[in-house]
């Protein structure tokens, strides 16, 4: 299995890595741009995009998160993460970093506040039957381009797309023990 590392500076850390280890991957925590170079696959999770993005130029992993990005390391973003992973943020802090990549105009907080939090049930391009998403202070996609794949919606807009090596939900697949969004993802990998 691939080693797939998780940005670990801040958000659900230990989720991901939990779901990916029961799959048989290699997961492990990056927090330093040598424990980066160490990775086939990368998860960037839920969490504060603002302070992701900060924590990364600060520990000196943005740029090298960009450049590994672009030269095609799969990647997938949970919320906070899709935002990361957003060529174009709405509603973004002033000044808000991505990494990039990933073709789609993001709205932050979209779905409202944390009160705004919900669950529902999704049908996921791919999967058979459906997905039990949890929805935490979640964005959504308001325009992709024309490689994007749309993977699934709520209320009407995109939640979870698909470019290339580049997989993003707006939800949080790591809290439902489900597993198979991150074994899309792995398929992605292999």
């Amino acid at each position: 299995m691939p080693s797939i590392g998780v940005f670990a500076l801040q958000g659900d850390v230990r989720e991901h890595v939990q779901t990916l280890t029961a799959l048989g991957a290699d997961a492990f925590t990056v927090r330093r741009p040598e424990e980066l170079a160490r990775c086939d696959a990368l998860v960037l999770p839920g969490g504060e995009s603002t302070t992701m993005a900060k924590l990364a130029r600060t520990f000196e992993l943005l740029d090298p998160l960009r450049e590994r990005v672009r030269a095609g390391m799969p990647t997938f973003g949970t919320c906070a993460g899709m935002i990361l992973l957003a060529d174009r943020i709405l509603d973004g802090a002033v000044g808000q970093e991505t990494i990039g990549g990933l073709d789609v105009t993001v709205r932050r907080n979209a779905f409202g506040r944390q009160v705004d939090s919900f669950e529902s049930d999704l049908e996921v391009k791919g999967l058979d039957a459906s997905v039990h998403a949890v929805f935490i202070r979640a964005p959504w996609v308001e325009q992709v381009g024309p490689e994007v794949e749309v993977l699934a919606e709520a209320e009407g807009h995109p939640v979870a797309v698909r470019q290339g090596h580049l997989l993003a939900t707006s939800f949080h697949p790591e809290v439902d023990g489900d597993g198979r969004i991150h074994r899309l993802f792995l398929a992605q990998v292999s």
